[in-house]
Order: C-alpha cells, then sequence, then structure tokens
C-alpha cells in the first residue's frame, strides 16, 4: 500500500531514506573529521570517537540478547579493530592534517582495489574477472593521475597519500581477515568490539606520541565538538545502522554502491564548505576511480561466494569497521 503522503510504500521509503544516510552521512564523515581535528589531536578524537561509538553499540547488542563475548572473540576483534581503526582510520584522521577531505576519500576509495589484489594473490584465491582487471588498472591509472606531478593543477601532499595508501591496504586487509576471525555472529557486537578495541589502540598511539600535549581544552572550538558529536551519533551509530538494516532488505550489490557515491559526497562537501580546490585533475581522477571501483565491486561480486561478499560491502575508514560474514550475508 502507498502512503498518502509521500506516494511510496512503507518499506521502499525506508529503503531510500537508508540508502541516504549512508550515501550522505559516510561521505560527510570526511569533512566531519575535517572540523573535528582543527582543534582536537587526531588519533585522540577518532580515540574518542570509536570508545564512545563502540561502547553504546556493544550495550545495545548486549541488552539485545547478544551473548557474552568470549576470550577468543575479543582476540580477535583486537587484531582485527587495530588493522581497521589503527591502521585504516588512524591514517584517515592524521593524512587528513595534510591533505584534503575530498582528497582523502578518492584514496580511501581505493578499498576494493587493494581487496581485489590480496584476494587475487592469497592462497587459493581465484583470477579476477577480465572486468575486475579492467577495473584495477583503470584504478591505478587514477591513482596515478592523481598523484603524480605533471601539468594538470593541483598537486597531493606526498606523505599524506602515502599514508592514505598505507591505511586503505590495512583496511582491506582487516575486512578481509574479519571473514575467518573468531568474532561473534552478531554483527553490531562484533563492530562494537571492533569500535572499542580499536579505540583503545587509537588512544595508546596517540599518548605514545605526545597528543595528549597537544590538547588544551580552553582551546577547543565548538566546530570540532559538534564535529566529533556528528561522527560519534550519525557516523558510527545511526549511519551503521542504516548499513547493516539495508544488508537484511536488499542486495550486497546495491549496499556496496555507497563505495562510489560516497568519494563523490565527500569532494563535493570539501568544495562548498570547507573551500576546498576543485582541480581538473582531482574532477578527472574521481571519474576515473569512481569508474573502477564500481567495475570491481559490480562483476567481483558476481564471481565471489556468498560468504565472500563481505569483500565488497565492507564499511568505510572513515565510517566504522567492516562486519563478519554472517551479517553480510544474512537475508
Amino acid at each position: 500500500m502507498l502512503d498518502a503522503t509521500t506516494g511510496i510504500e512503507p518499506r521502499q521509503g525506508k529503503i531510500v531514506a537508508a540508502f541516504a544516510a549512508v550515501y550522505l552521512i559516510w561521505g560527510s564523515t570526511y569533512l566531519g573529521i575535517r572540523f573535528a581535528i582543527e582543534t582536537i589531536p587526531p588519533h585522540l578524537m577518532a580515540a574518542a570517537r570509536f570508545l564512545v561509538a563502540g561502547a553504546i553499540l556493544y550495550a545495545w547488542a548486549r541488552l539485545r540478547g547478544a551473548p557474552r563475548p568470549s576470550f577468543q572473540n575479543w582476540r580477535a576483534a583486537a587484531v582485527v579493530g587495530g588493522l581497521l581503526l589503527l591502521g585504516g582510520n588512524g591514517a584517515v584522521v592524521w593524512a587528513e592534517t595534510r591533505v584534503p577531505s575530498g582528497v582523502t576519500s578518492l584514496l580511501v576509495a581505493t578499498v576494493p582495489i587493494w581487496m581485489a589484489i590480496i584476494e587475487s594473490l592469497r592462497n587459493g584465491g581465484r583470477r579476477p574477472a577480465t572486468a575486475v582487471i579492467a577495473g584495477l588498472v583503470l584504478g591505478l591509472g587514477g591513482l596515478a593521475l592523481l598523484l603524480v606531478p605533471g601539468r594538470l593543477a593541483g598537486r597531493v601532499d606526498a606523505l599524506g597519500a602515502g599514508a592514505l595508501l598505507l591505511g586503505s591496504f590495512s583496511w582491506a586487509f582487516g575486512s578481509l581477515l574479519s571473514r575467518t576471525a573468531k568474532l561473534p555472529k552478531s554483527g553490531f557486537l562484533a563492530a562494537a568490539m571492533e569500535m572499542i578495541a580499536g579505540g583503545v589502540w587509537l588512544a595508546l598511539f596517540g599518548l605514545s606520541t605526545g597528543q595528549a600535549g597537544r590538547l588544551t581544552l580552553a582551546a577547543l572550538s565548538a566546530k570540532s565538538l559538534v564535529s566529533l558529536g556528528y561522527l560519534i551519533v550519525f557516523g558510527s551509530l545511526v549511519g551503521f545502522t542504516a548499513y547493516i538494516w539495508l544488508l537484511g532488505a536488499t542486495t550486497a550489490a546495491r549496499v556496496s554502491t555507497y563505495a562510489y557515491v560516497n568519494p563523490v559526497v565527500a569532494v563535493l562537501l570539501g568544495w562548498a564548505f570547507a573551500g576546498e580546490a576543485m582541480t581538473l585533475r582531482t574532477a578527472l581522477a574521481a571519474g576515473v576511480i569512481v569508474a573502477a571501483v564500481a567495475l570491481i565491486i559490480r562483476y567481483g561480486a558476481r564471481s565471489a561466494a556468498p560468504a565472500a561478499r563481505l569483500a565488497v560491502s565492507s564499511a568505510s575508514p572513515a565510517g566504522t569497521p567492516a562486519v563478519p560474514r554472517q551479517a553480510a550475508t544474512a537475508r
């Protein structure tokens, strides 16, 4: 039955709203990170974000009946959470001190490229389809267009770009590892544990690198604090809940489209609200990388086994951790 006001079926309306949340909220987290780290040291900001969000999600999952996790579950969460959040998100928050948020999102969009490469090189890995290989070549060409010095306007900080590529590799490796790691069957509980473990790693790294000495409470701006709250509530809770719900309401292939919509949203938001330059180099690279990711996700998912489809529907290094395979394949 159609809603009398919107003319849309209630369930269809929920799906549209959930897609809008995943597209817009996760696309906006890059800008939120940029504003948050203006007055909060990057790794301590990320630690606060994931420790708070993880604690809330953990309590919610347990209240909904998720069983108490075992020591093995926590050990797996510590490894996966370290790769995803310290390695992946940690690289993002640090790199955004040197690289525009829009460009950061484009480099992070290479995660499916890394995942396809790792998957093809592992023992027993299958040869990627021709279209996936074309996507890999196209994606590498987009990276070259974005990073290699040339006549086109705009140049990316080499150190920041290198950190983002390493972080994207860490996120891809952690996402693939989460398939076989001894994580809880509950996707919400597993993600909560990864957030908590990753948040601890981020806090330890921030403290060990002297970031606490750069944290001055009197200097914290309202914009940074509001951005941190936005990242906790919307980036790590609302957006993630919408993502998990969509995995059960529609196909993984459709849900995975966020991976090539988010960079476009991030580039536009950075240009509109942070004054980031929209150069010809960035625009061309964005088109090439997004097209490459679309090829890899679309044709990679067709050849993947059902239990492996998490490889094309993992969350983003700027958003929330990946979920275990059970949640990704539940229908």
